[in-house]
């Protein structure tokens, strides 16, 4: 028997518990699963660094698609304007889109300022109550006094087309996805994909399909804001109460019959959650679709890019972000319940009422002669923003007594921080990155989701973008590691302090539907050109979501739970280390997913002011109409960020199988 102490009195060294403890560790499946990583790596490392080395990605593992997609590249080309294909078919698309723009908007002119002005007022009231019409009516008007009515009428109908076709192809795919097994897993990585890729990745085979116009931009933005529909309406269908289908069943109702009564109504909630997502995401497309030639508030909005003209930018953006929260207030409306005869025989007699009453006001407006927006109801505020910039410029560009300026700033983020890490992820083996992506990705889900992980980083090398995916990959990682630490102090507060919560709310909307392209102009001005500026534009960008998710994370731990803390002399700060954090995990890990998704996709438009790496790729091919290179490096962001969102975001395993 061992004694406890010697005779000196020191205590005594056990040597018997470390095997103990040894086997204790392995109880943990996290231990278990880095240690069959770990034991893999040992073994096919030293063949792996035998054959192609250690360093970067070897070159005799790579495919080059240059000539392949360059000869596709040229078929089109020469085969747009003759070939069967794109006379009979994309042709018709085209002009169908057109069609309905041009629809969407003639109704709108017809309408004028007041009549629309009314028309949105009235459907606010009549969907979500009085406060979302008075916002709807406020914002309208806001468009209009900042001389920027048609160009938001404009915005207004492509978005209108846009919208519906998202809808539509969202709720067929979600349709599909929610109704059988076998297509849940087909569409899923499909779906993951169309969300990883960027905008303008495919914005580059639309134009060289479609031309340029609002053709393109309408079919861009409906691969873009489809698959958030697709995936509420499948999640929707699957979440349906099995109780329920049972009970239909018995009573002998058909598919189709158990669907339209029991599946639609009880996923009406999510259904109505897509349509909202979507119009988010359509919108954030209209800057992206101006490149391509989608006139409008994004067309105003780029082109006060090109000249870092922060006043007509932020005069174009309000409507855009007006836009957006009207939209938002009538989408996110409280579900209304089921109607009987009587019921729903008054609510179309209310829309009816509503109906008129717009027309009503259109007609009185158009035969006062105004249905143009009065030019002297117009205020220009793009002098007295860029009055204020210029100071910010002068007073904070290049000197802040003690702290230096933002120029310094720029220069120290991006020596002390971006290129260490940039240097440090191009340095890392091959092989030691896939094994420690594929240690990440298991350890918070199944080896489903690290051998998904793993593939979509090592495709990443296959076509041949390791060194300028690295760049890239430093870029989001050091932007989202300032993001969460900013994200997380904000959304303590928030969490704790109604009061602090109620002032954020409003600031939280703007700068969470304001353009991306919005975010670039000011960060020009103020950090200059490089890839500091792309990564301060894709905090302010990302900040909002990760301090929304984790402060409603924090406010829904259990209240139980929290007395208990207190009851025991838990302080503030323990409390919210011990109980809040723990309890609310699974936002925490939401919040880190969300920001690494919104910071990649705006340090890839950072390409703009100087971001290079994938980004530079990707604006090079579609500004020089080069398939091969823009769509590579469009699939390797895609491949990206695939890989950091499995690494972020956790999967339980009953979920995989």
């Amino acid at each position: 028997m061992s004694s406890a102490t010697t005779t000196t009195g020191r205590p005594a060294v056990a040597a018997a518990p470390a095997p103990g403890a040894l086997r204790t560790a392995l109880r943990r499946p996290a231990a278990r699963k880095v240690l069959l990583i770990a034991l893999l790596t040992a073994v096919a490392a030293p063949f792996a660094a035998a054959r192609w080395g250690s360093g970067s990605w070897p070159s005799g593992l790579t495919v080059a698609l240059d000539g392949p997609l360059g000869k596709a590249n040229d078929w089109i080309i020469d085969n747009r304007d003759s070939h069967w294909l794109f006379l009979y078919f994309f042709g018709h698309v085209s002009n169908a889109v057109i069609v309905s723009v041009r629809a969407v908007y003639t109704v709108l002119l017809a309408l004028g300022w007041a009549g629309v002005t009314a028309g949105a007022g009235l459907l606010a009231w009549r969907v979500a109550g009085r406060r979302a019409a008075v916002t709807a009516v406020a914002s309208f008007a806001v468009c209009g006094l900042l001389g920027m009515w048609v160009p938001t009428m404009r915005t207004l109908a492509l978005m209108t087309v846009a919208v519906a076709a998202s809808v539509a192809v969202g709720a067929l795919l979600g349709l599909a996805a929610g109704l059988s097994d076998r297509m849940f897993r087909v569409l899923r990585p499909v779906l993951d994909t169309m969300q990883a890729l960027p905008a303008f990745a495919y914005l580059l085979p639309v134009v060289l399909v479609f031309g340029i116009g609002v053709a393109p931009a309408v079919l861009a933005t409906v691969v873009y804001a489809a698959p958030p529909m697709a995936r509420l309406t499948a999640l929707g269908l699957r979440g349906t109460d099995k109780g329920v289908l049972e009970a239909v069943d018995s009573l002998g109702a058909t598919g189709r019959q158990r669907l339209l009564t029991a599946r639609l109504p009880l996923a009406r909630r999510e259904l109505l959650l897509g349509v909202n997502q979507t119009i988010m995401m359509a919108l954030s497309m209209a800057v992206i679709a101006s490149v391509i030639g989608a006139d409008g508030l994004g067309d105003r909005v780029y082109q006060a890019l090109s000249t870092v003209d922060v006043g007509s930018a932020l005069a174009a953006g309000v409507p855009i972000v007006l836009l957006a929260i009207v939209l938002d207030r009538i989408t996110a409306g409280s579900p209304t319940p089921r109607q009987g005869p009587a019921r729903r025989g008054r609510t179309l007699t209310l829309w009816a009422a509503g109906a008129a009453a717009t027309a009503l006001v259109a007609t009185a407006a158009r035969l006062l002669g105004g249905q143009s927006w009065p030019d002297g109801w117009t205020v220009a505020i793009a002098r007295p923003v860029n009055t204020a910039k210029d100071w910010m410029v002068d007073h904070l560009y290049s000197g802040v007594p003690g702290v230096g300026g933002t120029a310094d700033w720029a220069a120290h983020y991006t020596g002390w921080v971006l290129d260490p890490l940039r240097d440090g992820l191009q340095s890392l083996p091959w092989w030691g990155a896939l094994a420690l992506v594929a240690a990440l990705a298991w350890l918070i889900g199944t080896w489903r989701t690290a051998l998904t992980a793993v593939l979509s980083l090592a495709a990443i090398g296959v076509l041949g973008r390791w060194d300028a995916s690295m760049d890239t990959l430093s870029q989001v990682l050091a932007a989202v590691a300032v993001t969460l630490v900013l994200g997380f102090a904000v959304a303590v507060a928030a969490a704790r302090s109604p009061r602090v919560d109620r002032l954020l709310r409003p600031v939280l909307d703007v700068f969470q539907t304001m353009p991306q392209f919005v975010y670039l102009i000011p960060v020009v001005a103020l950090f200059g050109i490089g890839r500091a500026p792309a990564a301060a534009a894709a905090i302010v960008y990302a900040l909002p979501a990760v301090v929304r998710i984790v402060s409603q994370g924090l406010r829904q731990a259990d209240p139980a739970a929290l007395e208990s803390a207190r009851s025991l002399g838990a302080t503030g700060g323990q409390q919210l280390r011990q109980v809040q954090f723990p309890l609310a995990r699974a936002s925490l890990l939401l919040a880190v997913n969300q920001a690494v998704v919104l910071v990649l996709s705006v340090v890839i438009i950072g390409a703009l002011v100087g971001g290079g790496a994938l980004g530079y790729e990707v604006v090079f091919g579609l500004a020089q109409g080069d398939l091969a290179t823009g769509l590579v490096a469009g699939t390797a962001i895609a491949c990206l960020g695939l890989m950091l969102d499995r690494v972020t975001q956790p999967t339980k395993p009953k979920e995989a199988n």
